[in-house]
């Protein structure tokens, strides 16, 4: 297609390089690479591959900036707080580098739209934030033969791969089973210390162009872990599992599924009852007798808290079931960030015979929404 003079000014530093030069910029600017996810992982690698020149990105994410995000997320800035993530991000990038179409799509992910999603793309960037997603971008990326740029991060860890069930494994392959829900805290859960989703997104972002121009040597079947507290770099090799169910040599996983135990769209089958934010809220003034215990860990209780909680970790709940003895027959309400830890401590309770325990719909998150901040 040829280089414009305004190209070959702003793509000078990477002309120079024999291993790029003008066909390989060329083809960073015939590219089309989706970005699942404009987070943590998704803001930086949509401006280093904007910046490098990839011709087509594309975001999918149905969050809203919120504050918390922007420790993190360098795309946002406080003056962008509640808009859509997507809509931001487009502006930034367009601002960036107009040579790049940016093309948004303000939806979830998910099994109904995964395949339409990712049909068209060159490269698929898994900045996704939880578990039900990475097997379903795996799942939709071995059915499509796409390459899938995987990152993962929590508190001052990351990983990154390139999983291609047509050259090494795919997720599945490394990870045949997903933790249980609550298993692994969530990033809003453990934390993540800000600059280490940077450095994972940065190593994806080498990932794609590596793939696009046909350069150097991509991560198949090799896992890179960081760890940023002791500045370590460590390499895993990683094997195409024969048995896989996604890209084995007898594959079962035809079509896209919900992961089981996962799904959001129901509540779990558990038997635990829930109880909404407000309607604790109301008990709580009214003077209802009760115990609240939360389930988090001590730095997450230090952090915010309800007034009032009793901490007892979820690790630490079996053992210590004994201190709560005296509320047996009473109400118990157990709390954790979001919900998944409180509904394993309350099922755990009720086995024990606690005959009335309620689990917090959507932990202290959905507590602080529902009225003035917690302490």
């Amino acid at each position: 297609m040829g280089l414009s003079e305004a190209q070959r000014a702003r793509y000078r530093r990477h002309l120079t390089l024999p291993q790029i030069g003008v066909a390989g910029q060329e083809r960073l600017l015939a590219a089309r690479v989706l970005l699942l996810g404009a987070g943590g992982l998704g803001c930086p690698s949509a401006q280093y591959l904007a910046a490098a020149g990839v011709g087509t990105l594309g975001l999918v994410d149905f969050d809203r900036v919120d504050v918390s995000n922007l420790q993190r997320q360098v795309l946002y800035g406080t003056a962008d707080v509640g808009r859509p993530k997507v809509e931001v991000a487009r502006e930034r990038i367009q601002a960036l580098n107009p040579d790049v179409k940016v093309e948004c799509f303000d939806t979830r992910l998910g099994v109904d739209n995964a395949l339409e999603l990712l049909q068209g793309w060159d490269v698929v960037v898994d900045g996704t934030d939880n578990f039900p997603a990475r097997y379903l971008v795996s799942d939709a990326c071995v059915l499509l033969g796409k390459p899938n740029v995987h990152g993962s991060v929590l508190r001052f860890e990351g990983q990154v791969s390139v999983f291609d069930a047509r050259r090494g494994p795919c997720y599945r392959c490394v990870y045949p089973e997903p933790p249980r829900p609550g298993d692994v805290p969530s990033c809003a859960e453990g934390g993540v210390l800000g600059v280490v989703p940077g450095l994972v997104a940065l190593l994806q972002s080498i990932q794609v162009v590596q793939l696009v121009t046909g350069i150097g040597e991509p991560l198949y079947g090799r896992l890179v872990q960081i760890d940023a507290l002791d500045t370590s770099f460590t390499e895993f090799r990683v094997e195409k599992d024969p048995d896989c169910p996604s890209c084995g040599a007898r594959p079962t996983i035809r079509t896209l599924r919900e992961l089981e135990g996962y799904c959001t769209a129901e509540t779990p089958d558990d038997g635990v009852v829930e109880v909404e934010a407000a309607e604790l809220r109301a008990w709580l003034a009214g003077g209802r007798e009760l115990l609240l215990v939360d389930v988090r860990e001590p730095h997450e209780h230090a952090l915010e808290r309800i007034e009032g909680a009793r901490l007892v970790p979820l690790g630490e709940l079996e053992a210590r079931a004994g201190e709560l003895e005296a509320h047996r027959e009473g109400l118990v309400v157990v709390h954790c960030q979001k919900g998944a830890r409180s509904r394993r401590a309350a099922a755990l309770l009720a086995q024990r015979g606690f005959r009335d325990v309620r689990s917090l719909a959507g932990g202290i998150e959905a507590w602080a929404a529902a009225g003035p901040a917690a302490c």
